[in-house]
């Protein structure tokens, strides 16, 4: 008898079992890093004074205050607050003071434009609005007045918005804006909240609660709003403390410019230094010199940063003469392990796979995994995580090791997307079809082999197409669009827009990027514009082109 074919179906150890795992709510894993580092240094944030730095103790401190101002301002459990800053100090506060007060965060885009903000505002219905006002040359405070003129009439007060009816509240960080509370003021308004309120607040969040709202750019035009629970976010932390290998005498300090509206960044960055009893270098806006001079003067040991910007990091003029020799936790790969100061031979915990819905990491491998060990794929699965192979129009299992869609269920699996109902989004027997292509070896390893959908993954962030499509469609000039993704060595991919003008108009290709800038998010906007007349192009009745063929094409049309 032949026996069938073993199915692409893997399975991680139970979650019970996974080592280092502690509170499973943010409430409780706040306090309880902050009972074990108390007097350790949390936050280092340069500023216009000095290093503004945080012990742990005064981490929690600055979170609970948010959190009184939050009681005292109306937040109910489970309201959801709006956080609109760079990595700072008061965006740490800010995220986890909701989660001791109950309710949930909100995480929102630096990157966001007028439309995009907007979007976002309505989508997640926000109570409250906690904002920093100007971003490089991006005032919030301007953008919002575009938006709404009506959220300034309050003075402070309770707001009456038609546009955003949930929105009852606004701070902002940064200099004063009339009509929005200032940071002072806001957290003056919880100084007759009692701190026990806020301790039985804390204590009755739930794991199974929401507790973060993260967006992500899907396949549809607009991004989508990721409801977590606070199991899922908190497994993630504790657990990337594991992967990285990080004990508690070992010295953490963890330079990040991404911003921790990534839930990548959040799960990585932020959730393995507190976990481990490290400090947070914190960088608003990347700019590789200040970058450079910030981790030198800081003795950083552990750089987070994508591919872009370390390629950014080693073309700088300052790169070779900076003293980066306390770094521990450099992955031999990157730029870092050739400087000339640098003597780490460590391998970060790269080998993995992962997504927003599953708030990071389904499959990892440890630091320092062997080449032999990992051969080449993205991991086995986490604890609690199953993992299996489905073809992508059938739903039906592939056998193991044929090519076909991950799909992922487990204990960090999200609750669902903002105003989907969940019986849409993952399969009959709970699974969350990632739209990834990928198969399994027999030995449970998963090996990811790119989207089988459109979707642009650029320097670590995702794209849709359709989005900067009709971003390009409401342009006068143009007839049809169709934005592909180009391979490219340091960002993954570039994004690249193939454009069919309107008879006679005209073809400025920078016009148009200036066009888009006004809609778009910076990474979301073109590197390149690609004009193409009808006849180039195989179209059919409804204007659509083939995706694998038109970037074919434009790779070539873009090639030296």
């Amino acid at each position: 008898m032949t026996t069938p074919p073993a199915l692409s179906i893997a399975a991680g150890p139970p979650l019970d079992g996974e080592p280092g795992l502690g509170a499973l709510t943010l409430p409780g894993f706040l306090r309880e890093v902050t009972e074990a580092y108390a007097e350790r240094e949390a936050v280092a944030f340069p500023s216009a004074g000095g290093v503004v730095r945080w012990t742990y103790a005064e981490l929690w401190e600055r979170s609970v205050e948010v959190a009184r101002a939050l009681r005292a301002s109306g937040l109910g459990q489970g309201a959801r607050v709006g956080v609109l800053m760079t990595n700072r100090p008061e965006w740490l506060a800010a995220v986890f003071g909701t989660s001791l007060a109950g309710g949930v965060a909100v995480t929102l885009s630096t990157f966001s434009t007028a439309p995009e903000l907007d979007h976002l505002l309505q989508t997640s219905g926000v109570s409250f609005l906690l904002l920093e006002r100007q971003v490089l040359k991006t005032d919030f405070a301007a953008i919002l007045t575009e938006l709404e003129p009506a959220l300034f009439e309050a003075g402070g007060g309770t707001l009456r918005s038609t546009r955003f009816p949930f929105l009852r509240h606004l701070a902002v960080v940064g200099e004063a804006v009339p009509g929005i509370e200032t940071w002072r003021d806001f957290l003056a308004r919880g100084a007759g909240v009692p701190s026990a309120l806020i301790d039985a607040t804390a204590a009755a969040v739930r794991p199974s609660d929401t507790a973060v709202v993260f967006f992500s750019s899907g396949t549809t035009s607009l991004p989508k709003g990721v409801l977590s629970a606070h199991r899922g976010v908190t497994v993630q932390m504790w657990r990337f403390r594991r992967m990285f290998g990080f004990g508690p005498d070992d010295t953490v300090r963890c330079w990040t410019a991404n911003g921790f509206f990534w839930s990548g960044n959040f799960g990585q960055a932020l959730g393995a230094t507190l976990a481990a009893g490290g400090s947070l270098v914190l960088q608003p806006v990347f700019v590789a010199e200040e970058s450079l001079a910030l981790m030198a003067a800081e003795r950083v040991t552990f750089p987070v940063a994508w591919p872009h910007q370390w390629a950014h990091l080693e073309s700088a003029a300052t790169w070779a003469e900076t003293d980066l020799s306390a770094f521990v936790y450099a992955d031999r790969a990157t730029p870092a392990a050739k400087h000339p100061t640098v003597t780490a031979d460590w391998t970060e915990p790269g080998r993995a796979y992962g997504n927003t819905e599953t708030f990071t990491i389904s499959t990892c491998y440890p630091a320092n995994t062997p080449e032999e060990v990992h051969a080449g794929s993205s991991g086995l699965p986490l604890p609690g995580n199953t993992i299996k192979i489905v073809d992508p129009l059938t739903g039906a299992v592939v056998p193991r090791g044929d090519h076909g869609e991950i799909c992922v269920k487990g204990p960090t699996l999200m609750l669902g997307y903002l105003g989907t109902p969940l019986d849409t989004t993952l399969d009959g027997e709970g699974f969350f079809p990632t739209g990834d292509g990928g198969h399994l070896d027999e030995d449970d390893r998963l090996y990811w082999k790119g989207r089988l959908t459109d979707l642009i993954k650029t320097g670590g962030a995702n794209v849709s197409p359709l989005e900067v499509d009709e971003a390009l469609s409401a342009h006068p000039s143009v007839k049809v669009a169709k934005t592909v993704g180009v391979p490219h060595d340091t960002l993954g991919e570039i994004v690249v827009a193939c454009v069919i003008p309107h008879s006679g108009q005209e073809t400025d290709p920078e016009a148009l990027r200036a066009h888009l800038r006004t809609r778009l998010a910076a990474y979301k906007v073109p590197r390149h514009i690609l004009y193409f007349a009808e006849a180039d192009l195989s179209l059919t009745g409804s204007n659509k082109i083939k995706s694998t063929d038109l970037r074919t094409l434009a790779a070539a049309r873009l090639a030296p």
